[in-house]
This record gives structure tokens, C-alpha cells and sequence, in this order.
């Protein structure tokens, strides 16, 4: 703990002093064709004088292997794969395609995302689990193209949220199948509406009248915990599952926010709209209205009833991070996972309270939602940048603009954020505090439309045209307070290829080459000693712009120094996504998404979505 508190010291001073003065990365030089922004100087001497020892691991090289790399030092176990039990009485795993929806409502999930660890003791937590989406050529054995109702009930059981319990027996982390926390959620799980938007006629259906009860939650992308110990799971591309049985049908009409939303009338590639009647645009247009929220989750409970928190604002969610600001407020960070869309805050209107967990549990109902507006300087790969409120009556949120009410505001965030004049991101991912708690980080995965479309101009933290590799962007809040409604950014690496590109931002900012460089940064977060873990969703071809670039990966960051190393590459054809950790910070848990080859299991065996932990020979803390 006394390691942490001097780097935090150390870090508060160093990055408030380039957010003052230049970006630590880029220097002086005017961004312009052909030029490239060298490290800056005065961070150079800054980082000379820290006696650094956060990335104490040797780094290792790209792969493209179908296994899962690490350091020497480290090794790597599986926990569950998806089909694995989680009930003593549930079926094993059959890889034949062939199982019904029953025993997939009783495995674990397909495609494992965000997740977080609740301890409950020393050896014994409660692990909360992403299933984002199916791949239906290995969940079926006709791979989608003969589908059943069955079928689609078997792929809603495969959606949603995993919840486990792990215990921890001779220094190793297993499922408990026993567990009295283990629960699955799915696209059918009874929920409750709660915030502005409960009950408003645009949630309205024929199955629910009230508005306030929706069936289930799917494309749960990434997460985020609540100090009062709840999961908080998000709802990204939800408009996939939505369609007409008839592609040809002409008499859906769809409206502008519809489509600002994906949601389109044609046949859906999951289907489930030609069986499930909730998913057919032309008889319930109004449920994917339902769909886009924060969804919030006692983890302890298995009877408990989840709950959608509207004030949070509906749109493609990727995570969510808390910080319990210092005057009790609690803050949200949250980022809208689509090309040009917007990065969000939201503020509570209730204090926490610790130990009154009670209470906490009704703070996300009622709060101030805000989108960023980046200040942008062409000459500058930093800035200041205001928070602007989403309050219906103000900021152009009115009658005379198309919205009627702050449900209205909240249900369309999307066209909200547009009205206000928040800046158009790079696809804005996870977002992570550093336990400094006075500076945010945020991963822009990619944007191939920056410079190519109307209202996507290149400039400010999305500093380059058709961006195929991602940057993160870092903020510090005036005067450290999150509930400021302003900010200085800066940026705290632009990935790239140095050993395809030369002399321009398309090889990265000065932290990056040849043996770190990396494309399309996705999933982000921090340990207790501040060492930013990044995890990639890229392109893997290994060709191109992304010669040498190889599967996707893991890195860790100083951000003292701005140092990057590789930590982990992945399987093929996988994203390595979802972090979190045990509480010693001796287990660190990710998951392995969408592998293409035959991880875990090898030789000629299906491939499975899998959470691994990582783990030291020494059985020290992970990164030290």
C-alpha cells in the first residue's frame, strides 16, 4: 500500500503538470502532413526522477499462435468455458450443437465480456459475467440455418449475464457448482424499469401495458461495480436481435431515431423475430425501446429482480465507471460504442452514504446525465473540454427541438447529445479511473468514418482521418472535482504501426513501437497500484497496416512514464476482453471471446469463449 501512495502522489503531480502546459507524448510541434509529435521533454525529466517499478515483467513479443501467451514468471489456467455447468445438477457440455434450451439456460453463457469479482471471504467470491452475443455456427449443429423456437430460446439462454461463486483451494480459483449465488440471466429474465423513462409510452407494449417491466437484457457488453456492491452490466448492440419475419415487409415504419439506433426492417441474422414475437419490428415497434440501458444486479441475491436505471441515458453502452466523488456525489463514466457517437457522464442527485447501502441501492434512479464537448486546437493534441447537461428545458432539450419530456431526452441520449453539440469520438469503449481518483482514461477503439463523414471533422482526441488504430484519451477534472462541468484532456497514447508508417500519427504516438505496437485498444482498467491494463478488439490478419501486429492482446501501461509493454497475446481470431481481479491481486481474471480456431481445448475441438486466470509462479501480486 505505501508503493501506491507515493506513485499516486507522484502520478497527481506529473499529469496535472502536462495537462497544464503541453501533451507529455506529443511536444511542441504543430500537427501537420507528415509531422510527428516527439515525446516532450519536460516529461522526460519529470520520469527520470520516479524511481519507477510498476511494469515489473519482461515484455514478450506478438504471436499468432492458437494459445494464450504470457511473461516468464506467469502462468495461465482456465475457469469455465462456455456450456460448462454451473448448477450440481446441470448437463455437461455436449459439442455437438444438439442441446436444448434447458441445458443452456443452466451452463455458462457464450462470449464472455466484462465481469467483476465480490469477495465474500479470504477464499470464497461471487464472479458476475458478460455473455454478449452467440456464434450460431458452433451453438447449432446447422449453424442458424434451420432454426426452432427452441433454437431461439436456446440463444436467449445463451445471452446475459453468468453469476458464480469461485472458491480458492490450494492457491487455485474453481467454480463452485453448489454455489447459493449462482444465477443466469437471460433475454427472458423478468426486469424492472426504474428512472425517467418507467412507464413512458414509448416503453409501452402489448405484453406490458405498464411500461416498467421488460423481459430480459442481452448484448451486455462491459461493466462496472458499485461501492454498495451491486454489478452494473451495459447494453450495447442491442439493435441486432431486432427485425420482420418478412424481409421484404414494406409497412414498418421506422423513425429517424430508429435508425440513428441500427435498428432496421429486415430479417435479423440471430432470428429470433420469426419466433419470438417481442423482437418483430412490425407487431411491438416500441421494444427496442426497452433495450440500450444500464442494467444494475445484486450479485448476492439470486432471487433479486434486476433493474434498467434509465437516468443513464439509452444508447449502445460499453462500460460503466464509478467514482464516489469527494463531496459524495457519485460519478459515471460512460462511453457510446459507435462510430461518431458520444462520451457521457452521469451525476448523482443523492450522496452516498457508507454502510447505508439501502439507500445507495435508489442512487442511479435520479441524477444529471452530460455529454463532453472537446475544445479542439489544430495545432494541439490537447485541450480543455466542458461537460453539457442533458436536462430536458435546457440546452435546446425542448418542444420546439422534438423533445417532449426528460424521458424523451433520456430515451433518445443519442439525439440529445447532438442537440447540445457534444463531440463526435472515435468510438468512445471502456472508460477507467485511476485510483488517484483526479484522472479518467478512455479507449477510442477505431473509426474508419473519422474525415469521411459529415460532422466527424478530424481534429482534437480524434486527431487523424479513416483511424483504424485507435488512441486513448486522458482527462483531469478542474480542480479534481467530477462534478466540474469542465476539464483538461490530453492523450495518453495513439496506437499505431511505426515499422509500416513513418513520420506521421499513423505510427503512434512516441510510446509506441516496434515491440509494443498494438491496433484498436478496447477494454481498459486499473489495479490498486495504478498500472492501466489494455486489452485489444482489432484487426489480426497480420498483414497491411497491421503487419507485425499479430492476435490480439494484452498490455500494460505506466502512466507515469507513459511506457507500454505487452503482457499477454491471445488465441486466434479472438478479442481478449473483461477484467478484473481477485482481492490480493494475486488472480487476475480476463476472458477470451470469439476464439476462431480450437482454444481452449485444442487439437480438433470447437472453440470456446473461455475466462482464464493468470496467476504468478511465485504467487505474488500480478504485474509486480
Amino acid at each position: 500500500m505505501s508503493h501506491f501512495l507515493e506513485k499516486e502522489t507522484d502520478f497527481s503531480k506529473m499529469v496535472d503538470a502536462h495537462l497544464s502546459r503541453r501533451n507529455f507524448l506529443f511536444g511542441s510541434a504543430a500537427v501537420g502532413a507528415g509531422a510527428f509529435l516527439a515525446l516532450n521533454p519536460v516529461a522526460k525529466a519529470i520520469a527520470a526522477t520516479v524511481d519507477n517499478t510498476l511494469l515489473n515483467f519482461s515484455a514478450i513479443a506478438t504471436s499468432t499462435s492458437d494459445n494464450i501467451v504470457v511473461p516468464k514468471g506467469y502462468n495461465v489456467s482456465n475457469l469455465m468455458s462456455w456450456g460448462d455447468p454451473i448448477f450440481a445438477n446441470a448437463p455437461a457440455f455436449n459439442a455437438n450443437g444438439q442441446q436444448d434450451s434447458a441445458a443452456q439456460a443452466m451452463q455458462f453463457g457464450d462470449n464472455t465480456d466484462g465481469m467483476s469479482v465480490f469477495p465474500i471471504s479470504k477464499d470464497r467470491a461471487i464472479l458476475a459475467v458478460n455473455n454478449e452475443y452467440t456464434n450460431y455456427e458452433y451453438l447449432f449443429a446447422h449453424q442458424g440455418k434451420a432454426m426452432t423456437a427452441d433454437d431461439v430460446k436456446k440463444a436467449q439462454a445463451a445471452v446475459g449475464i453468468t453469476i458464480v461463486e469461485i472458491t480458492k483451494q490450494n492457491g487455485q480459483w474453481t467454480m463452485d457448482k453448489n454455489g447459493k449465488a449462482n444465477r443466469r440471466i437471460t433475454a427472458n429474465t423478468e426486469m424492472l424499469v426504474t428512472g425517467p423513462a418507467a412507464g413512458h409510452d414509448l416503453l409501452k407494449t402489448k405484453a406490458d401495458p405498464t411500461g416498467k417491466k421488460v423481459l430480459g437484457t442481452f448484448n451486455n457488453c462491459a461493466n462496472g461495480e458499485t461501492p454498495w456492491g451491486t454489478y452494473l452490466t451495459c447494453e450495447e448492440n442491442f439493435n441486432g436481435f431486432f427485425g420482420v419475419e418478412n424481409a421484404a415487409e414494406k409497412d414498418v415504419q421506422l423513425t429517424a431515431d430508429d435508425k440513428r439506433y441500427g435498428i432496421k426492417a429486415e430479417q435479423s441474422k440471430y432470428q429470433w423475430h420469426n419466433f419470438d414475437e417481442r423482437f418483430d419490428l412490425s407487431k411491438n415497434p416500441n421494444e427496442p425501446n426497452r433495450f440500450g440501458w444500464i442494467v444494475e444486479i445484486d450479485p448476492n441475491d439470486p432471487t433479486s429482480t434486476p433493474l434498467k436505471r434509465t437516468a443513464l441515458g439509452r444508447f449502445k453502452h460499453e462500460n460503466a465507471a464509478i467514482v464516489v466523488n469527494d463531496d459524495g456525489h457519485v460519478v459515471v463514466y460512460l462511453g457510446d460504442d459507435e462510430r461518431g457517437e458520444h462520451l457521457y457522464k452521469f451525476v448523482t442527485k443523492n450522496k452516498y452514504q457508507a454502510g447505508n447501502n439501502s439507500a445507495n441501492r435508489h442512487l442511479l434512479d435520479e441524477g444529471t446525465l452530460y455529454v463532453a464537448k472537446f475544445n479542439m486546437h489544430a495545432d494541439k493534441l490537447e485541450g480543455k473540454g466542458q461537460w453539457l447537461e442533458l436536462t430536458y428545458g435546457k440546452n435546446g432539450l425542448t418542444k420546439e427541438n422534438g423533445f417532449n419530456s426528460q424521458a424523451e431526452v433520456m430515451i433518445f441520449a443519442r439525439r440529445a447529445a447532438t442537440q447540445v453539440g457534444a463531440t463526435t469520438m472515435d468510438r468512445p469503449e471502456w472508460v477507467a479511473v485511476h485510483p488517484d481518483k483526479k484522472h479518467v482514461f478512455c479507449t477510442l477503439t477505431n473509426n474508419k468514418n473519422r474525415g469521411v463523414k459529415e460532422g466527424q471533422e478530424v481534429g482534437g482526441p480524434n486527431p487523424r482521418a479513416e483511424n483504424h488504430y485507435g488512441q486513448i484519451v486522458r482527462w483531469a477534472p478542474t480542480n479534481h472535482d467530477h462534478n466540474s462541468v469542465t476539464f483538461k484532456w490530453d492523450l495518453y497514447l495513439i496506437a499505431g504501426n511505426p515499422t509500416v508508417h513513418k513520420g506521421d500519427l499513423y505510427a503512434g504516438s512516441a510510446n509506441i513501437n516496434k515491440d509494443n505496437m498494438f491496433n484498436s485498444p478496447d477494454g481498459i482498467g486499473f489495479d490498486k497500484a495504478g498500472r492501466l491494463w489494455i486489452q485489444t478488439d482489432g484487426n489480426y490478419s497480420n498483414e497491411g497496416d497491421f503487419a507485425g501486429q499479430g492476435n490480439n492482446q494484452m498490455l500494460c501501461g505506466d502512466p507515469i512514464t507513459g511506457e507500454v509493454r505487452r503482457f499477454l497475446t491471445g488465441p486466434i481470431g479472438c478479442e481478449i476482453t473483461g477484467l478484473t481481479f481477485s482481492e490480493d491481486q494475486k488472480t487476475m481474471f480476463i476472458g477470451v471471446q470469439h476464439p476462431s480456431g480450437h482454444f481452449p481445448q485444442g487439437g480438433t475441438h470447437k472453440p470456446r469463449s473461455t475466462i482464464v486466470m493468470i496467476s504468478k509462479d511465485d504467487g505474488g501480486v500480478i504485474g509486480s
